[in-house]
């Protein structure tokens, strides 16, 4: 069996560790904290709720304590990139956890809040900063803050943030950093782009991967009934009402259908709520922590959420309207059977659906448990365009593409040039914590 002590972190970083409970690490941070502190470039590969964020943020903790410097006014000395604000929030909470009695500091920023007192919070400067790409290019055209000296990248979920169409904001963003760095990249699945992305961001990466592409939870219980959109709403109600005990997420393709099926639940006299990117971020803030302290038991959300929710207890995951993206099925049924837990997936499928739900089984090599209803031929499906043909409420597939490919300026020629010291560690150093 191999524990934290044996990866190399130091003793004070080992007794944080086991201040949070931690009693022996994951197979991606087996795999990723030694490499990460010899100070290679690395490409990893895992589903989601495997412990990503420990396998990156312990060894660089460790890292920016052995380096024993400080961060300039308005400059971050690590920079993590994340693609969702409930994703940087869970990111920064985890890591503060591991910084008691140590001088670093975290600064999270994402959009959705007022943009002033991120200004302010960066002024003094942060020695890891993690943020959504956007709110940091809105930071970083601001003058609020200078990625010269982020010797340290980590993009986390990167397949993610190339869905999210943030792949121009990636772009400006590298030049903008240290060009001596450290680059991590994590991500869920591995497409095309996401080999392309590690080409130009990392060098002579190491490739850790802990679980096939695709690979769901073992402890998630899958079934599929197949019906009508319209009988859609009603089947959830029922479904609902008959666990009052339960915790759930339900999940919609569009905003505007996550918002329409929340009112209809809650008229139904089910406690729920929603997430989207309509919301504010204290609104998504509100809802996760009233999902948490019970005060509802179903959250209504769209794929915005999908990777950023790490609630203990969720018991059920319904697929409402099918993703667009086979991958998103999985980090979608990933938000239950956390730590160890049992969980249920259950999909709803109408018949203009059935082409997306063939591409699921495909992606994760199983055929999923047919619960009721009857199987529609692949003549039925109407083909949706990737990103769009969403369902705005329930209705006919089509609509507005649920995601705008957000745009940046042109990257940034003056390329710092900043130095990074030798981060190459031996198990017999002093401990800087």
């Amino acid at each position: 069996m191999t524990d934290f002590q044996s990866l190399g972190l130091s003793d004070g970083l080992l007794s944080a560790v086991a201040d949070n409970g931690y009693d022996e690490p994951t197979p991606i941070q087996q795999k990723a904290i030694p490499l990460i502190l010899d100070g290679r470039d690395l490409m990893g590969l895992a589903q989601t709720g495997t412990g990503k964020t420990a396998a990156f943020g312990l060894p660089l903790i460790d890292c920016l304590l052995a380096d024993n410097l400080r961060a300039r006014p308005k400059g971050t000395r690590a920079l993590i990139l994340a693609p969702t604000r409930e994703l940087v929030n869970q990111i920064a909470k985890n890591l503060i956890s591991f910084l008691r009695n140590t001088p670093l500091r975290v600064t999270a920023v994402v959009g959705g809040v007022s943009i002033n007192g991120q200004i302010k919070r960066l002024s003094k400067g942060t020695d890891i900063l993690v943020a959504t790409p956007g709110r940091l290019l809105d930071l970083v055209d601001r003058q609020a803050v200078d990625l010269a000296s982020a010797s340290y990248l980590v993009l986390d979920e990167a397949d993610q943030m190339l869905d999210l169409g943030f792949v121009h904001a990636l772009r400006r963003i590298a030049g903008l950093v240290a060009k001596d760095r450290q680059t991590m990249l994590f991500s869920a699945t591995m497409p095309k782009q996401i080999n392309e992305l590690a080409q130009s961001y990392l060098r002579n990466p190491e490739r850790v991967e802990v679980s096939p592409v695709g690979k769901t939870a073992d402890k998630v219980t899958q079934s599929v009934h197949f019906m009508d959109q319209n009988s859609k709403g009603d089947f959830l109600v029922q479904q609902l009402q008959s666990k009052p005990d339960g915790m759930s997420l339900v999940f919609c393709r569009t905003k505007h259908g996550a918002e329409r099926l929340m009112r209809k639940l809650t008229q139904s006299g089910i406690a729920a709520g929603s997430i989207h990117g309509n919301k504010s971020q204290n609104q998504r803030e509100r809802a996760i922590r009233e999902l948490r302290e019970g005060k509802i038991n179903v959250l209504v959300a769209t794929d915005v959420a999908a990777r950023g929710i790490d609630i203990p207890g969720v018991s059920h995951v319904y697929n409402f309207e099918l993703p667009e993206v086979a991958e998103a099925y999985v980090h979608r049924i990933g938000r239950t059977a956390r730590a160890g837990a049992e969980g249920e997936a259950v999909a709803l499928c109408a018949p203009e659906e059935i082409g997306l739900f063939r591409q699921i089984e495909r992606l994760i090599g199983i055929d999923i448990e047919v619960a009721s209803g009857e199987v529609p031929p692949l003549s039925a499906a109407v083909k949706l365009k990737r990103g769009g043909g969403g369902n705005r409420g329930g209705g006919k597939p089509g609509g507005k593409k649920p995601f705008a490919k957000r745009s940046s300026p042109s990257d940034n020629d003056n390329r710092s040039q900043a130095r990074r010291p030798n981060r190459r560690r031996t198990n017999g150093r002093k401990s800087a914590a």
